[in-house]
């Protein structure tokens, strides 16, 4: 053996007994690597994970106002298109309006005929009046020349024959006074206890005109909302009948997300704890603010058009979710509006679970319009100048 190897032999003897204190570092190394992990880990699950829960199965909802018609007729005029912004009140489809127009005209003349016909019964009870006070008169007349011929029938200075003339007389008085009465009180019934304006004949031409004048006004197809025209299905000359889809407008002002979380996550979520909402179309570089309003009523299958029926059959057991009703802030939409449907990533911070999981009842309405009122109001106006010009004051 030379001396090269035994030199070479000596040199991997000695790199064999270090080998295993090497290995021991190598393995404490990875040992701590792995430990900062965990607590790394169970820490971030503690402060962070553990407070929130997320999910992007969650999608922009709003309000999705169907405008129909309430009245048949031929459409004229189509004023707006999808995309389109409408106030609410403004008018967006013309029916055409003839045979309304006759309606309304046939009706008006109703209405003022009717006034008229009770001025008139009032000016006949004023006749009658007038009459009975004349009956009563000849009524006095006749009694009193029977009374001063009395005593001369007495005294044989005067036929019975021209007394009992006089006795008809007073009957004949009598009954023409009850009669002129029966008339009076006659006439009187029909407009006993109200005015002109007020009495049922004309309250019922009033009524009348009335239906006939929205009806008329309902031509005109205004929007019950203020939002965006979507789905627009009318056409020019199209006949149309109550309750016909014609268009969507929807408001995108007041929207919502409906977030459905599974199961197994809606054990600490609660009405009013904070939202924060990414989206899809600004790429995440916008966030928005929300707070739960609501939990559903039911799962996503509950209400489906066909709902599962896990009693027959075969059964797996299926994670199910529930809607989480989340509400924005108007101010971030109207700085980066959204759409209806679209997708987005929402985290629920379920630091302070002690809130309600039932929501309470509203304190006002959800949705409500008047546009509609402004017509029935426009209606009694032009009833009562009918009526006012009429009275013949």
């Amino acid at each position: 053996m030379s001396a090269t190897d035994i030199s070479k032999d000596a040199k991997d003897s000695g790199l064999a007994a270090k080998d295993p204190a090497k290995r021991s570092r190598a393995l404490l190394i990875v040992a701590t690597v792995f430990v900062l992990a965990a607590v790394i880990w169970f820490l971030l699950w503690f402060f962070v994970l553990s407070r929130r829960e997320t999910t992007d199965n969650a999608y922009v909802g709003g309000n999705q106002v169907a405008l129909s018609s309430q009245v048949s007729g031929t459409v004229v005029a189509i004023l707006t298109d999808d995309t389109q912004h409408v106030e609410a009140g403004q008018v967006l489809v013309k029916l055409d309006g003839t045979d309304a127009d006759v309606r309304l005209r046939q009706t008006s003349s109703a209405l003022a005929q009717a006034v008229r016909q009770v001025r008139q019964q009032t000016d006949t009870v004023t006749s009658a009046d007038a009459t009975v006070a004349a009956r009563e008169v000849d009524l006095r007349k006749a009694q009193a020349d029977l009374k001063r011929h009395l005593p001369l029938v007495a005294a044989q200075a005067e036929s019975p024959e021209t007394v009992q003339h006089m006795r008809d007389a007073v009957a004949q008085a009598q009954a023409a006074l009850d009669t002129a009465k029966a008339q009076a009180n006659a006439s009187r019934a029909a407009i006993e206890g109200v005015d002109i304006a007020d009495n049922p004949t004309v309250q019922q031409a009033r009524a009348n005109f009335r239906a006939a004048w929205i009806a008329a006004q309902r031509n005109t197809i205004v929007a019950p909302v203020t939002g965006y025209v979507a789905q627009r299905s009318v056409q020019l000359g199209s006949s149309i009948t109550p309750g016909q889809q014609l268009m969507t407008i929807v408001p995108l002002h007041n929207l919502w997300i409906d977030a459905n979380f599974k199961e197994n996550q809606l054990r600490h979520i609660r009405i009013g704890q904070p939202v924060k909402i990414s989206t899809d179309i600004y790429g995440g570089s916008v966030e928005y603010h929300g707070k739960v309003i609501g939990l559903g009523a039911g799962t996503g299958s509950v209400f489906s058009l066909l709902p599962a029926q896990n009693a027959t059959g075969n059964w797996i057991k299926v994670v199910q979710r529930v809607p989480v009703r989340i509400a924005l802030d108007n101010d971030e939409l109207d700085k980066h509006p959204l759409r209806v449907g679209l997708s987005t990533d929402v985290t629920v911070d379920i630091t302070n679970d002690q809130g309600p999981v039932l929501a309470a009842a509203p304190q006002q309405p959800p949705a409500e319009t008047s546009v509609y009122d402004r017509v029935a109001a426009q209606a009694d106006a032009e009833a009562e100048k009918i009526i006012s010009a009429n009275l013949g004051k």
